[in-house]
C-alpha cells in the first residue's frame, strides 16, 4: 500500500483541470488572430486535438513516455502502462511520490494536449482536417512521447544527465516551436503571404484567450511541483515573469513603431509564461524577473524571423514558444539557485556544468522536433495531402470544411442594419443600408 497525500493529490487534479482549460484558451487566442473566414476551423482543430490526444494518451502515449525504460538506453518506455494497466505501481525512478499514478497520468495528459494544439498556430488558414488528425496522431507518438521520456521520465537519458526542466521548456515549448516551423515548411505559405496583410480579425477575442492562458499557466507550472507545499515558488515566479514580459514586449513595440499594441501585450504575457516554464521551480524572484524581461524583448524581436526565413509560420509559434523556450532553458544555467531547490547556476557559483546540460537539451530538442516532424509532414503530404484546395482556401475553411460561419452577419443585414460585403482577405465590412423616407404621420390613428 502506498500512502498518498490528499492535499497533493487534490492540487495535481485541480492543476490538470487548469491545464485542460488552457487549450480552449489557446483556441480563442488563435481564433482572434486568424481572419474571420477561418476562426471556426481554428477552434475545431484545437477541440479535435483534445479528443485525439486524450484517447491516445491513456491507450499508448503515456506508457511510451513514462513506462519502464525499453532497453535501458533512456530513449523510450514500454507498453507496461498501456490502457492504464498496472496503475497501482509507482512511476519508475520517481522517488517520494505522494499522488496516485492515475492522477499523474491525467496531469501529464493535459501537457500532451496543449503541446499538440500549439501546432495549429503554425498551419493556420490552410490545413485539411483529416490530414491534421493523422498528423497529430503520428506526431504525438513519434515526436512528443519519446521526448517526454528523455526529459520528464526519471529514466530518460537527458534527465539522467542532470537537465533541469521544471514544466516543459523542451518537451512543450521548444518542441512546439520547431515542430511548427517544420510543418509550416511542408504545408507551404498561405495564398498571398507575405504580400497581403493578414490582420487579426478580433483582437479582444485574442486578449481573452491570453488571459485564460495566463490563468491556466498557474496549474501548468505550479502543478508540476506535484506537491501543494512546493507549488508556491513556481506560482509566484510564473506571475512575475509573465508580468515582466508583457511590459518588455510593449516597450519594444514602443521603441520600434512608436505605438504599443494590445495584441503585443497579450503576446508578451504568453512569452513570459513560456520562458519561465522550465525555470519556475529553480530560480528566485530576481531570476524570474530577468527571464521575463528577456523573453518579452527577444520574442517581440523574433516575430520578424519568419519573414527573413521566408516561412509562413502563421501565428508566431516559433517566436513566442520556440524563442521563449530557449530563453527559459538557458537561463536556468545562469539563474538557477539551490535556495529554490535547484542546482546553482553560473551566477550563483555553480560553474558552467548546468548551463552545458541545458544547452545540450536545447540542441537535442531542436534537432529531434524539427527533423522528425519534417519527415512526418512529408509522408502525409505525399500519401494523402495536407492542404485544402485553392478554392477552399480563398472561400475560407469555415464554409469549405464545416459549412458554418462564426458571425451571422446576414441576419444583421436582413434586419435592416446593413448588408455585408466580403473583402479580398475574407475580413468583410458592413455597409449601412439606406432607408426609404416615409411620410410623417398626421395623427395617432394614421
Amino acid at each position: 500500500m502506498h500512502h498518498y497525500n490528499s492535499g497533493d493529490t487534490a492540487w495535481v487534479l485541480a492543476s490538470a483541470a487548469l491545464v485542460l482549460f488552457m487549450t480552449p484558451g489557446l483556441a480563442i487566442f488563435y481564433g482572434g488572430m486568424v481572419r474571420r473566414k477561418n476562426v471556426l476551423a481554428m477552434l475545431m482543430q484545437n477541440f479535435v486535438t483534445m479528443a485525439i490526444v486524450g484517447l491516445l494518451w491513456v491507450w499508448f502515449a503515456y506508457s511510451l513516455a513514462f513506462g519502464p525504460d525499453w532497453g535501458g538506453l533512456g530513449l523510450l518506455g514500454t507498453f507496461h502502462f498501456a490502457a492504464l494497466s498496472n496503475m497501482g505501481q509507482l512511476v519508475p525512478g520517481m522517488a517520494g511520490e505522494t499522488v496516485p499514478q492515475v492522477a499523474f497520468v491525467v496531469f501529464q495528459m493535459m501537457f500532451a494536449v496543449i503541446t499538440a494544439a500549439l501546432l495549429t498556430g503554425s498551419i493556420a488558414d490552410r490545413a485539411r482536417l483529416g490530414a491534421f488528425i493523422v498528423f497529430i496522431i503520428a506526431w504525438s507518438l513519434v515526436v512528443y512521447a519519446p521526448l517526454a521520456h528523455w526529459v520528464f521520465s526519471p529514466e530518460g537519458w537527458l534527465a539522467k544527465r542532470g537537465v533541469e526542466d521544471f514544466a516543459g521548456g523542451t518537451v512543450v515549448e521548444i518542441n512546439s516551436g520547431l515542430s511548427g516551423v517544420a510543418i509550416a515548411i511542408v504545408i507551404g505559405r498561405r495564398r498571398g503571404w507575405p504580400r497581403e496583410l493578414m490582420r487579426p480579425h478580433n483582437v479582444p477575442l485574442s486578449v481573452l484567450g491570453a488571459g485564460i492562458l495566463w490563468f491556466g499557466w498557474f496549474g501548468f507550472n505550479a502543478g508540476s511541483a506535484l506537491s501543494a507545499g512546493r507549488a508556491g515558488t513556481a506560482f509566484v515566479n510564473t506571475n512575475t515573469a509573465t508580468a515582466a514580459a508583457l511590459l518588455a514586449w510593449i516597450a519594444v513595440e514602443k521603441w520600434r513603431t512608436g505605438k504599443p499594441t494590445t495584441l503585443g501585450a497579450a503576446s508578451g504575457a504568453v512569452a513570459g509564461a513560456v520562458a519561465i516554464t522550465p525555470a519556475c521551480g529553480f530560480v528566485n524572484t530576481v531570476g524570474a524577473t530577468v527571464i521575463g524581461l528577456l523573453a518579452g524583448a527577444l520574442c517581440a524581436l523574433a516575430v520578424s524571423l519568419k519573414y527573413r526565413l521566408g516561412v509562413d509560420e502563421s501565428l508566431d509559434v516559433l517566436a513566442v514558444h520556440g524563442v521563449g523556450g530557449f530563453v527559459g532553458m538557458l537561463s536556468v544555467g545562469f539563474f538557477g539557485t539551490a535556495a529554490a531547490r535547484g542546482l546553482n547556476g553560473l551566477f550563483y557559483g555553480g560553474g558552467a556544468a548546468l548551463l552545458g546540460h541545458q544547452a545540450l537539451a536545447v540542441i537535442v530538442t531542436v534537432a529531434w522536433a524539427f527533423g522528425a516532424t519534417l519527415l512526418i509532414g512529408l509522408a502525409i503530404r505525399k500519401f494523402m495531402g495536407l492542404r485544402v484546395s485553392p478554392e477552399a482556401e480563398i472561400t475560407g475553411l469555415d464554409i469549405s470544411l464545416h459549412e458554418e460561419t462564426a458571425y451571422d452577419l446576414e441576419a444583421l443585414s436582413t434586419g435592416g442594419f446593413g448588408h455585408h460585403v466580403t473583402d479580398a482577405s475574407g475580413g468583410g465590412i458592413s455597409i449601412p443600408a439606406r432607408r426609404k423616407s416615409t411620410p410623417k404621420p398626421d395623427g395617432p390613428n394614421d
